[in-house]
């Protein structure tokens, strides 16, 4: 079981976290204010001293303590960490995003050092930020020198800024949204004092209102956390945080994508090529801004050159790149420039661009935008690092994958037009195992391509054999070449199929089906995953019987088990009437997700043979 401390924004993000487990956990907050769309949290409220939680921790077996807290809750992390060293339960920080510290703001250590420093620099209208737990800390300030105090407009803040004796007419009251230098305008006060709380704290809002405004600005420094904790930084470090320490807690492991093994790979090239130090990790930044760290497994150092690898762990995803090196060889070209440029190649087993609908050069190597602007954007912060801005003409990157145009064959890479290898992809950085995203987003890059290059037809299928048995049909009803790049397979998503053809303006959209997702289509059914959607043998039976059937094979089909035995249970003349009604079904649900186009359906049989079209 997992206990997460929450009551804050981190606190909601892992709340979404930990939900897609379908597993209940316990959520722990101080007090009742805060809601959460939670379907499996066990909601606590109250603070718990270490002795208590030592106690619950051991009576609710909890294996993995989540600290979601506020970074200033100093107690609480006491506290995690006390029980974490006696039970032997890990902590999981989940940190939030902090700006670089800015030098010209006042950083304090501690409240009794920002009153020292507020007294000496003779400040006397102040603005406190810091919340109304703060106002007992900051008593010594107030009580000799003016001072305006922000809170949340809450009873229970009220009361205990009441209680601490601040005076009422010197309170203002936080609203969401509201505009930060318009309240600096309206009280003008001599300086602000806020916490470092980080992005989520409204902490850059705060400072640039201020400086706009030309006040000064103190800030109480974040205070350090326990080293023994595993800090991670968003939701992505937490589930990885989670699947390796409370095993089993989600059923399948995420992975990270062949973009984010070649930008951490070439991240670690440059530093050794710039230390000469041998790599074990490189940390880099995924596209949501969230920092992550993989291992590095190799370091090289090849003339004027260095290669770094990293292998790709795709996580329970059926990924045929799982356990792939991913090598990244890095050489720069000195020379005078204000920003260098970065050339991309395409070394062993990463395929070639050739064909348009890709957004990448043809000829050129099949790595990915995303990946592009990852990469360049950690090597241009690693050169900055290393006082080499301006320094460097050219980077250039060679990325590979041994092994990659084996392993090619068995993706939709030859399709795309990308011959000899696999794609460095990855607009997210991590693999959701059996991501439906994924497949969605490989069919639209399919249907993508054919648009590109001219096909006013896109023929979709299931898979392999039914775009097979389609192929041998087609070619000789149309008079013209057919490119393979028409045929695009849809899988399950039949719906999210036919949107992306309505979108992309395709004529005409021939699709094939076979018996199996044509009777759950025909219920309306567009996603015919088995998770989803089963066979309804009593719908099955109403169709039947509006076909006409003789109620003895209306009977029957009580008796199925897969919906391919259709083919033999109708005679030839209930098949005339049956199936065709079948398809008209299909058809309806179908049709209006493709308004301005020509759509046909089209019953593969068991043996491959066009029964049916509508």
């Amino acid at each position: 079981m997992i206990l997460i401390l929450g009551g804050t924004t981190e606190g909601r993000k892992a709340v979404q976290v930990v939900e897609s487990a379908g597993k209940p956990y316990y959520y722990s907050t101080v007090g009742s204010e805060q809601a959460i769309e939670a379907a499996h949290a066990i909601r606590l409220t109250g603070g718990m001293e270490e002795e208590e939680m030592a106690r619950f921790c051991r009576e609710k077996e909890i294996s993995l303590l989540v600290d979601a807290a506020h970074p200033f809750a100093i107690r609480l992390h006491r506290t995690l960490a006390k029980v974490s060293s006696r039970l032997r339960i890990p902590v999981v920080r989940l940190e939030r995003q902090y700006p670089e510290r800015d030098k010209r703001l006042i950083w304090c250590a501690d409240y009794a050092a920002a009153i020292d420093r507020l007294r000496a620099d003779g400040i006397r209208n102040l603005l406190a930020l810091t919340g109304v737990k703060t106002i007992a800390k900051l008593r010594p300030y107030w009580e000799q020198t003016p001072c305006w105090f922000r809170i949340l407009d809450r009873k229970e803040s009220l009361s205990l800024a009441e209680s601490d004796g601040f005076p009422k007419e010197r309170l203002v009251f936080f609203h969401e949204g509201e505009d930060e230098k318009g309240l600096l305008e309206r009280l003008h006060p001599d300086a602000v004092l806020t916490k470092e709380s980080g992005e989520s704290g409204y902490f850059r809002e705060k400072v640039e209102a201020a400086g706009a405004c030309g006040i000064p600005v103190y800030v109480i420094q974040r205070p350090l956390l326990p080293d023994s904790f595993t800090f991670v930084q968003g939701v992505e470090g937490l589930r990885k945080a989670i699947e390796r320490l409370a095993p089993g807690f989600f059923p399948l492991r995420s992975g990270f994508t062949t973009g984010t093994c070649a930008t951490a790979a070439a991240k670690a090239a440059l530093v050794a090529l710039l230390s000469r130090r041998e790599q074990t990790a490189s940390c880099i930044t995924l596209p949501s801004g969230e920092k992550t760290t993989l291992p590095v497994a190799a370091t090289e150092w090849v003339d004027n050159a260095a290669l770094c690898t990293v292998v790709k762990d795709s996580g329970d995803d059926p990924d045929v790149t799982n356990g792939c090196s991913v090598i990244a060889r890095i050489e720069l070209q000195a020379g005078q420039s204000p920003a260098p440029a970065f050339l991309f190649r395409g070394g062993e087993g990463v395929g070639t661009v050739t064909l348009p609908g890709l957004g990448l050069e043809i000829g050129g190597p099949a790595i990915n935008a995303t990946p592009r602007r990852l990469i360049c954007g950690e090597l241009t912060a690693v050169l900055e690092e290393n006082g080499l801005s301006g320094k460097i003409k050219e980077v250039v990157v060679t990325i590979s994958v041994p092994g990659g145009k084996e392993l090619a064959a068995r993706t939709f890479n030859p399709k795309l037009g990308i011959v000899g290898g696999i794609s460095i992809i990855g607009t997210s950085g991590i693999v959701r195992p059996f991501s439906n995203d994924a497949f969605i987003a490989s069919i639209r890059k399919e249907a993508e391509v054919a648009k590109a290059i001219g096909c006013s037809r896109l023929v979709i299928n299931s898979g392999a054999k039914s775009e097979r048995f389609l192929k041998g049909y087609l070619s000789e009803r149309f008079s013209e070449e057919l490119p393979p790049q028409m045929f695009v397979h849809y899988g399950n998503f039949i719906g999210e199929t036919l949107k992306i053809a309505a979108e992309l303006q395709f004529d005409e959209v021939v699709m094939g089906i076979m018996i199996g997702k044509a009777v759950k289509l025909a219920e309306g059914a567009l996603d015919t995953h088995s998770k989803k959607v089963v066979m309804n043998k009593a719908f099955l039976k109403e169709l039947a019987g509006k076909a006409g059937c003789k109620q003895e094979s209306v009977q029957k089909i009580d008796s199925l088990t897969l919906a391919r035995e259709l083919w033999e249970l109708f005679n030839e003349t209930e098949q005339q009437s049956f199936f065709p009604l079948l398809l008209q079904k299909c058809r309806e649900h179908c049709a209006p997700l493709l308004p301005d186009g020509k759509l046909s359906v089209l019953l593969i049989s068991e043996s491959g043979e066009i029964a049916f079209q509508s």
